[in-house]
């Protein structure tokens, strides 16, 4: 079963509000085993709303929209759709009586205005809401198609969604089920994951192979379809075996899994405490290790040290090194891991400093990062020229921290590259 998703709702085209909704539907449709094959969105206009409709149901099973069902003059969604099957709007008088019923609930008198929700195509139903005022309208097209008009508001979006249409489309469409498995990668460039994994990409039919690149990571997505979800993750289990095999050490989760989210758990049950230093970071590497529930059995804290007289004076970089390599070096970044891991009395200690930009700082160009580690078994040092903008600067160097904490805890390799670009010596 093949399935439309069409938003209405200039504010959507304008970036005023996101269309969450349209994601939320998806996901809800692929569980059930329905394939969403096109997303459109569309502004309150009344032909531009029609031929969407016709747009949709020319290459769709089921078309799905929503918005545009209040009360006001913009809400057309209705007249669109009436446009667009060549039929005429009529009086449903089991909308009007639930309205009316609302309102003397709530000792208020109905505007007139919203008898324009009372009004349905021609051999549609409604779908009576429990919350809101807004009924959404389901009606079988020519041709067989279904649609289903929702409300816009997501929580009385998903009620119909989830009392009345995938109840419905779960009996139509018989037991199936969409599942996704996504392998999470780190220091690695999407293009060579394209490379390690083309021949599994371009044979992929069932299970299915995407990249998907998140600025600092490429997830690599593996989508089976059958009829249970057992099933699905039977079909899954050796293309994700074989996709973790190729890619190898730069995996380092799956599913929901964040590096901090790794990292946590290593230090956790290996029973080692974790202090930061942060220069470019201001504190984000921190902030992003504390997210993770019950931090607080390995993480001790994080010095913020942003100036030079900072670095020296809290955490002992020695004025030969902020005279000589200076405050952007690996130098300076192994520096501030020892006095951080001397002053929390840490296991481990991790350090960033760089030149977050747009202008150059400590004689390095934008995008400088150095990061270092120090424990009681090793120290390591890299320099990572990271790309983007100051805030994708900072993100890779929290990144690269994370990743050279992950390896060492693994007791991995470290290799030149942590991050788009990296030179240095372990």
């Amino acid at each position: 079963m093949r399935a439309e998703v069409l938003g209405v709702g200039t504010e959507l085209l304008l970036g005023q509000i996101p269309n969450t909704n349209a994601q939320w539907i998806s996901q809800a449709l692929a569980d059930i085993g329905v394939d969403v094959l096109q997303h459109q969105v569309v502004g309150d206009n009344l032909e531009r709303i029609a031929a969407a409709f016709r747009l949709a149901l020319s290459r769709a099973d089921v078309v799905i929209s929503t918005g545009g069902l209040g009360p006001t003059g913009d809400d057309i969604t209705r007249e669109g759709l009436a446009a667009a099957l060549g039929i005429r709007l009529i009086r449903d008088p089991s909308i009007e009586r639930l309205l009316r019923e609302r309102y003397a609930v709530r000792g208020r008198e109905m505007p007139e205005s919203n008898l324009r929700q009372c009004d349905v195509p021609e051999g549609a139903r409604a779908i009576l809401p429990q919350r809101g005022t807004a009924p959404g309208i389901a009606i079988e097209a020519p041709g067989g198609a279904r649609v289903y008009l929702l409300a816009g508001v997501p929580a009385e979006m998903r009620e119909m969604m989830e009392g009345t249409i995938l109840p419905e489309l779960t009996r139509l469409a018989g037991p199936a089920a969409i599942v996704s498995h996504a392998v999470k990668t780190v220091g690695i460039a999407e293009a060579r994951v394209g490379e390690l994994l083309a021949d599994l990409f371009e044979g992929s039919v069932n299970p299915t192979i995407a990249y998907l690149a998140g600025g600092i990571q490429v997830r690599v997505r593996v989508t089976a379809k059958a009829p249970t979800r057992a099933e699905a993750e039977a079909l899954i289990a050796p293309v994700v075996d074989e996709v973790r095999a190729r890619l190898g050490d730069h995996v380092f989760g799956e599913g929901d899994d964040e590096l901090e989210d790794v990292v946590g758990r290593m230090l956790r049950a290996a029973g080692r405490t974790l202090a930061c230093a942060e220069s470019l970071t201001g504190g984000s590497l921190a902030a992003r290790l504390t997210a993770v529930p019950g931090a607080s059995d390995y993480f001790l804290g994080s010095a913020v040290c942003y100036t030079g007289e900072a670095k020296h004076e809290i955490l002992g970089v020695s004025r030969a090194t902020l005279d000589g390599p200076g405050v952007v070096s690996e130098e300076c970044a192994l520096e501030m891991a020892r006095g951080a891991r001397r002053l929390y009395g840490a296991d481990v200690a991790v350090a960033l400093t760089g030149a977050a930009g747009p202008d150059p700082h400590g004689g390095r160009g934008p995008g400088t990062v150095c990061v270092a580690l120090v424990a009681a078994d090793g120290e390591v040092g890299r320099t990572v020229s990271a790309l983007g903008d100051r805030a994708m600067v900072r993100r890779w160097a929290e990144q690269a921290a994370l990743d050279l904490l992950r390896r060492h805890l693994a007791g991995l390799p470290v290799p030149e590259r942590l991050g788009p670009a990296t030179t240095g010596t372990a």
